[in-house]
Parts: C-alpha cells; sequence; structure tokens
C-alpha cells in the first residue's frame, strides 16, 4: 500500500481559502509569490518528498546511524536526499536570497516542511537546526562572522546545532557549568560536556557550526549568566578555509525510542584544552538570544509532530477502505452477508473522524502561526505589528504542547485502526507512534509549555494577547452565525469561550497570588482546554469556508471535501468540547491535591 504524506486538496484549502496567502504577493518582499508560484513550490516540495525523502524514512529507522572512533556516519541513502535537497535551496526557504535564501512567506515554507517532514523528519533534522543556528548567527553575529559562516549555513554546504543540555542540567539550563575563556586574540576557550545534541556529529557535510551556551569565568549564575558562543567543528580561517579539527569530540550517540535516523550525540568540547569558539552576541546575554529563536524552533516540533499525525491518518484511512473484515452491523443477523471495508464499522468511523478532526485543526493552527508571523514582516502599522506578535506569542505554547499531544494520540489511533498490523514493523503505523513520541519532551517539555503560557503568555502586555486571541475566535463565530446550518456550532462554541475567559481569568488571578502552586498544578488541564478551543475556532473557520462554497453550488469534485470540513467541525464541537467544559469545571474547583499529597503518601515504598 502507497503511503500518502499529507493530503494536497487540504494544504491547498489552508493556504488559499483560509488564508488567502497570496495576497501577501502585494507586498513589496513577497511579489512574486502569487497563487501560480506558491502552487508550484509545493507541488515541487511534494514530489521531492516522496519519489527521494520518503523512502529513507525505513531505512533510517532500521540502519541508525553507526558510531566509531568518535565519528558518526548516516546511513548511504541520506547522502542523496541531501544533495537533492540543498541542490534545490529548500534549507533557507525563507531567508534572503543575498545569503543562499529564498525569500519566501513563512507560511509558504511551512507547507513545504510538511511534506518534507512526513517524508522523513528525523532525516529533516539535519537541515532544520542548520536553519535555527543559522538564524543565530544571522540575528547575532558580527558582519564578519555572518560573511564566513551564513551563506555556507543557508545552502547547506556546512550544517549546524544548537548545544543547551547538559548531564546536569537538562530543562534547568541556569545550572550549566560549560565554561568560557577569554584568550588575547578575542576568541574564547571552551570546555565542558553536552548531552542529547541532535545532529551532533554526522558525516553528511564538510563542517559542523555549533552554537554553544556557556559561562564566561566570574559571570552570575543562573541564567543571566550564560553567553552564546558560535564553535565549529572544524576551525574556520580568516579567509574562509578550512584549518585544524576544533576539539569537539563525539563521546557516543544515543540509543533511543524513535528517530533513529539522525544522531544524538554526546560532546565534550576543549577536553585536549583546543577547544575555541567565538562570542555570538553579549557576553551574558545568551539565553535572551535563544530564546529569540524558541518561537520558531517550537513551531517546527509543532510541524513534526502533525507530520507523523498526517501522515498515520491517510494511511489509516487508506487502509480503512482497503481491509476487508467482518459484516456490516445492520446485516450482521445475515448468515450469508459479504464482509466489508472495516471504514464501514462505526468504531472505526469513530476514529477516524477524530483523526482527521485534529489533523486539520492542528494543520490550520500551526499554518495560522506562521501567517501572522508573514503579517508581522508586510505590515506597516505598529499596532497590527503588536498584535500579530502578542498572537505568535500566546500560540506557541498550543502550536508546541498541544499539538504534539494530539498529533501523537492521532498517530496510536492509526496504529490503532491497522489493529494488529499496526504493531509489527512491516506497516509504517509504529514508526510514527516512536517518532512522534520525542515532540512532546524536546524544545521544552509540554508541561514546560503550560507554564509558559500560564505563568509567561497569559499576563503579557496586561492580557491584550490573550483578549486579540478571543477576539479572532468570536470573527470566525460571527462568520458562522451568519449561515443557517452552522448557528448551532457557533452557539456551542460560545458558550465554551465565554468559559474560557473566565477561567483565564481566574488561572491569572491565582498564579499571582498565594495560591500559585496551586494554579500551575492546573496550567497543563488549562492549555489542553485552550487548545480544545483553537481546534474548534480552526475548525469553525473551515466549515463556514466550506458551507458557503456549498450554498454558491461547489464543483461535484469540490463537495465530498466541503462536506467533510463541516463534518469534522461537527464531531469535535458536539464531541470534544463538553468535555472541555468539564475540564474548566475542574480547573475553576483548583483542588489542592496535587500539591498538598505529601511525598510519602504517594507510596512506592
Amino acid at each position: 500500500m502507497a503511503q500518502v504524506l499529507a493530503d494536497r486538496r487540504d494544504v491547498d484549502f489552508v493556504l488559499h481559502e483560509q488564508l488567502d496567502i497570496a495576497r501577501v504577493s502585494k507586498h513589496e518582499a513577497f511579489a512574486e509569490f502569487n497563487r501560480k508560484t506558491i502552487d508550484l513550490i509545493v507541488t515541487e516540495a511534494r514530489n521531492l518528498a516522496i519519489k527521494e525523502i520518503l523512502p529513507t524514512r525505513e531505512i533510517g529507522d532500521r540502519e541508525g546511524t553507526r558510531f566509531e572512533n568518535g565519528q558518526v556516519a548516516v546511513p548511504k541513502e541520506f547522502h542523496k536526499a541531501y544533495e537533492l535537497f540543498i541542490e534545490g535551496e529548500w534549507l533557507a526557504m525563507t531567508e534572503d536570497p543575498e545569503w543562499g535564501g529564498q525569500g519566501m512567506p513563512r507560511t509558504v515554507a511551512l507547507s513545504a516542511g510538511d511534506y518534507f517532514n512526513a517524508a522523513n523528519y528525523a532525516f529533516m533534522m539535519y537541515p532544520g537546526l542548520t536553519h535555527g543556528a543559522g538564524k543565530l548567527v544571522e540575528a547575532f553575529g558580527t558582519e564578519k562572522l555572518k560573511k564566513t559562516f551564513l551563506k555556507n549555513m543557508y545552502t547547506g554546504k556546512w550544517t549546524g546545532t544548537m548545544l543547551l543540555t547538559e548531564p546536569e542540567a537538562g530543562s534547568d539550563v541556569g545550572a550549566l557549568t560549560t565554561a568560557a575563556t577569554k584568550n588575547e586574540d578575542g576568541t574564547y576557550s571552551i570546555t565542558g560536556s553536552k548531552i542529547f545534541i541532535s545532529s551532533g556529529e554526522h558525516d553528511l557535510s564538510e563542517n559542523i557550526i555549533h552554537p554553544v551556551l556557556a559561562r564566561i569565568e566570574g559571570a552570575p549564575d543562573g541564567t543571566k549568566g550564560i553567553s552564546l558562543f558560535l564553535v565549529p567543528k572544524i576551525w574556520v580561517n580568516d579567509d574562509g578555509s578550512l584549518g585544524e579539527a576544533n576539539d569537539v569530540v563525539c563521546t557516543g550517540t544515543e540509543e533511543k525510542m524513535g528517530i533513529h535516523g539522525n544522531s544524538t550525540c554526546s560532546l565534550t568540547l576543549g577536553g585536549k584544552g583546543n577547544c575555541r569558539g567565538m562570542l555570538l552576541g553579549e557576553e551574558n546575554k545568551g539565553m535572551r538570544a535563544m530564546f529569540l529563536m524558541m518561537n520558531e524552533a517550537r513551531l517546527l516540533v509543532g510541524l513534526q509532530s502533525l507530520s507523523c499525525a498526517s501522515a498515520s491518518y491517510l494511511n489509516a484511512l487508506n487502509y480503512a477502505r482497503e481491509r476487508i473484515q467482518g459484516k456490516n452491523l445492520l446485516s450482521f443477523m445475515e448468515q450469508n452477508a459479504p464482509s466489508v471495508p472495516i471504514i464501514q464499522h462505526p468504531d472505526v468511523r469513530r476514529q477516524l473522524l477524530t483523526m482527521k478532526a485534529y489533523v486539520e485543526g492542528m494543520r490550520s493552527l500551526l499554518y495560522y502561526v506562521a501567517y501572522c508571523d508573514d503579517m508581522i514582516d508586510i505590515s506597516d502599522d505598529d499596532a497590527e505589528k503588536a498584535k500579530y506578535k502578542g498572537l505568535v506569542d500566546i500560540l506557541i505554547p498550543l502550536a508546541k504542547g498541544y499539538v504534539s499531544d494530539h498529533a501523537y494520540d492521532v498517530c496510536n489511533i492509526g496504529m490503532q485502526v491497522y489493529g494488529g498490523y499496526g504493531y509489527i514493523r512491516e506497516y509504517p503505523q509504529e514508526q510514527l507512534v516512536r517518532d512522534c513520541r520525542i515532540t512532546m519532551i524536546y524544545e521544552g517539555t509540554n508541561g514546560i509549555q503550560a507554564m509558559d503560557l500560564l505563568g509567561r503568555k497569559l499576563g503579557m502586555n496586561e492580557g491584550k494577547p490573550i483578549m486579540d486571541l478571543l477576539g479572532e475566535v468570536q470573527s470566525v463565530i460571527a462568520m458562522a452565525q451568519a449561515i443557517p446550518s452552522l448557528t448551532d456550532l457557533a452557539a456551542r462554541l460560545t458558550e465554551t469561550v465565554n468559559k474560557l475567559g473566565e477561567v483565564a481569568m481566574h488561572m491569572g488571578k491565582t498564579a499571582m497570588s498565594e495560591k500559585a502552586l496551586d494554579a500551575f498544578a492546573f496550567a497543563y488541564p488549562f492549555m489542553e482546554v485552550m487548545g480544545d478551543v483553537a481546534m474548534a475556532w480552526m475548525l469553525l473557520w473551515r466549515a463556514s469556508i466550506a458551507a458557503k462554497r456549498l450554498e454558491k453550488g461547489a464543483k461535484k469534485k469540490d463537495q465530498a471535501f466541503y462536506e467533510g470540513q463541516t463534518r469534522s467541525a461537527e464531531f469535535f464541537i458536539h464531541s470534544i468540547l463538553p468535555v472541555s467544559m468539564g475540564k474548566m469545571n475542574a480547573i475553576l474547583n483548583c483542588n489542592d491535591a496535587i500539591t498538598q499529597i505529601s511525598e510519602d503518601a504517594f507510596g512506592g515504598k
């Protein structure tokens, strides 16, 4: 059975019917990106993903990476895919052509990434991390650093990583011990060890550029004393040529549950006293620099998880249409009734519609966040820019935390639809489950995303971003209220949104009171209900567009697709939002069992 990555009709719907992304071409910065160009980009990305990257997914999972004598080799098939990827200039789609980019709108780049990551996101982590490292150079590097490193990274000649995590400093980055000592020539000697470094060592490129968090001697404790350094694997001479090895040594790779095709490394810096780095940005401002890149990194994780879910859903859908098993329940008592495709069984349809609703809602949400970034770039109005920036900030915890949680749920359901076959390696579903699982952990665990939402984002700018977000939801509700077939759904979502406003106020006040620990004990459920409302918002928005198209007489080939949009919204709002209302009642109750239970009362001794 052929594997499917993303529904092209759905991708086109979000880009052109929901977001009308081609209108960005009216702005000078994106003048060349009309609809024809955008469609061509998506088509080329889809072709490369299916023909060249997808075949590497199973190979990467079975073979993994090979570590020997400090060197890591990726599967040989990765090399051809990588060469074609960088030849097509896909690594830095949104960046300035001066540095090797394509100057593409983020929303369009995200749609291309939708296909690439669904094909093999363990492979895509190599160029993905390179882009993130390049952004740090672009944002904080001197002109000399930019000229030396940026084009080589954005064109994929050199790759990049991010060195944050240490054995005793995981999510608590401020506890790191990697040290930096300034040298007479302005460079810094770096010593320390880093773990869980994705793409930390490999043979895809001639050099690997490591942004490294370290503490300069005498700097304050905690995150206030952290600086950011650029540490090449191979030292780069002033003329841009490669020099000697820079005492960055891979000491091993991790055996992981999934993403076997990506090398997750332990690295020792300065084990022989010869590791040098260059300051990136200002001293003691390293965490601030990393936070600037955090939104992009977390949106990418959301896309990785969506890509797994999308592939799992489409695989399950095709399997359910072809797998013959059991009689139709309405013919169950007929002795000679034929067996039917399992898609006719109500419980399988429940599973498929659950998957469908989440995949569609999550795709719209992630594309919308990218769209807000595009609006920041092209808007000439400072207030409008600030509004879109606030929407991005408050939606990022959902785009990473909520999306990865439910993408994993979708992958689990996708395995269930296959039954026993889903659990064996002959079929792709079990790998998608394993690969998806890490997205709930890295770039800040989803519990941290919930704390970020409650502790930083909810009260940001005196609550304006959350109010702007609720305003955007209300505008979609108003659209739906004008469509007779959707008035009931609009009314149900209105009730939920009003309740969410009450819950948000309650959580904000409690988080600032003597019961702050109780509030944070419910931060994760709060992120859940906010995410549920965001899904309902996106699905009702989709349904409103689809209902209007059907009212005006949609083409026959589009009618089933549009019906599917209205059914997804109907299912989610009728079946999921009532559960969300129950969660919100629990949050308002804010029972203190979580904070008051003693450690001994947990048992286990």
